[in-house]
């Protein structure tokens, strides 16, 4: 049996990254545009992460350049699996130490939209786009993310495909909706291995009864919203809302009755008291199979913005159910803290687009489009595992400035030169000219500052 041929290597770190990926690959071409995709994607978000700006080429004309009909080819006509190097970059996170994840953290889940023209591309209709409020032409995705205080990365991404893709519309055996498709998905996440203290979701989820019954049935725990008007049967003259329970429970800031104070601790270095309720109403209870927590910054005004409404199968402390359930108990604050992790799905979204070009791919069938998510998803994960391994107290340390966002003089900065982009310093002991990258691994680290002094809170004292 003949050696495989060697790929160009990437620059630094990324070369050993993506080597983990290459068993993957059959052909050295395919090795190669693995690694050009991924420093094209990495490049700062001014350039286009289109197939010509991950080719480094021209706009429109450029399409014909034969780098981009390359990477054209490695996305819609070769013949790798997106799911195998999906399971690959979830394996090399878990055998990671700095990004391995644990037990603690939350499983986020959540679909995102974006706009697209036409009606060729796959899975492209008009439905409702969360991320722009309004029903549209596009293509929806969901998504699960791995969260805890200090990191977060995706996991997996299903796309979701409107009814009118099959011949029998919603009826079609094949056609999942979107809590469907993020069962799939959480099954996955546990089949992988991956631990988790709750699956974690807004209200579009929490307001499916089936997903929680499922979740129940495979005895998931789960910290989820509600909408303020979620309501049951009840009888005149008594509370049937979530709002209205919350509503009749007195508060003053000297006798706060039942409401309880949490503490929030964020990573720019505030801290927020917030009031968290556990309210006993219709099918919900702390002795309950389901219970109902409302979280405010004002018990008196209930503002609509800083109101949670939360439900969750996870037990109260000392009571039956927690005694029954094989479920670990948890406080008011195992809750809240739970539920503030959701706020890293939003900005994985704002990362994925707005850095590495979610949205941008220039393909229109099904596996080319799974193709590109998850190179999305390689090059982010590779921040978390490159910046864990050089510059380890990002994850740590808030004020940490990494030394190659710091130190690197500006002449040398990422600059344009005669149509092509100039190399890192850091980087270009081992780039090749033809490489074409600009400070992948620097532009990674001051990534992850900007996200990391954005992320929720700090654990409580004594949530876990």
């Amino acid at each position: 049996m003949t050696e495989r041929l060697p790929a160009t290597p990437a620059p630094g770190p990324l070369e050993e990254y993506a080597q983990a990926f290459d068993v993957l690959f059959a052909k050295r071409s395919q090795r190669e545009s693995f690694r050009r995709c991924l420093e094209g994607l990495l490049l700062p978000m001014e350039r286009n992460k289109t197939l010509t700006g991950l080719a480094n080429t021209e706009p429109v004309v450029g399409a014909q350049h034969r780098q981009a009909q390359r990477l054209q080819w490695f996305l819609s006509e070769s013949n790798w699996d997106p799911a195998k190097v999906a399971g690959q970059r979830v394996t090399l996170l878990q055998e990671t130490p700095h990004t391995k994840p644990n037990a603690q953290g939350a499983l986020v889940i959540d679909e995102t939209g974006d706009r697209k023209w036409g009606n060729k591309t796959a899975h492209v209709g008009r439905q409702y786009l969360n991320n722009i409020g309004k029903i549209d032409n596009g293509v929806v995705s969901v998504q699960t993310v791995w969260a805890d205080e200090h990191q977060y990365y995706p996991l997996h991404v299903a796309p979701y495909t409107p009814a009118h893709w099959f011949t029998k519309g919603k009826q079609d055996a094949r056609f999942r909706t979107k809590p469907q498709l993020a069962l799939e998905l959480i099954k996955e996440a546990m089949a992988s291995g991956i631990p988790f203290r709750a699956v974690v979701g807004d209200s579009f989820y929490g307001e499916n009864d089936q997903l929680r019954t499922s979740l129940m049935t495979l005895e998931v725990g789960y910290v989820m919203s509600l909408k303020p008007s979620h309501s049951w049967w009840h009888a005149e003259g008594t509370p049937g809302s979530v709002w209205e329970l919350a509503q009749r429970a007195p508060w003053q800031p000297d006798a706060p009755g039942q409401w309880h104070a949490v503490t929030r601790r964020f990573r720019a270095g505030h801290e927020e008291t917030w009031w968290a309720l556990e309210v006993t109403g219709g099918p919900y209870g702390p002795d309950k199979a389901e219970r109902v927590v409302v979280v405010t910054t004002d018990p008196v005004i209930l503002p609509d913005d800083t109101t949670w409404y939360l439900v969750t199968n996870l037990p109260a402390p000392g009571t039956r159910h927690a005694w029954r359930s094989n479920l670990s108990a948890a406080t008011l604050d195992d809750v809240v803290r739970l539920y503030g992790l959701r706020i890293w799905i939003e900005q994985s979204y704002k990362q994925v687009k707005q850095h590495l070009g979610w949205a941008q791919y220039q393909v229109r069938s099904d596996i080319a489009i799974r193709r590109h998510w998850e190179l999305v998803c390689c090059a982010f994960c590779f921040c978390w595992w490159a910046v864990g391994w050089a510059e380890p107290d990002l994850v740590t340390n808030p004020a940490y400035q990494p030394a190659s966002a710091v130190t690197a003089p500006p002449a040398e900065q990422q600059k344009k030169s005669a149509g092509h982009v100039a190399v890192h310093p850091q980087l270009a002991g081992d780039a090749p000219s033809s490489a074409c990258l600009a400070g992948a691994l620097s532009d990674a680290a001051a990534l992850l500052v900007r996200l990391v002094r954005q992320t929720p809170s700090a654990p409580t004292p004594g949530a876990f």
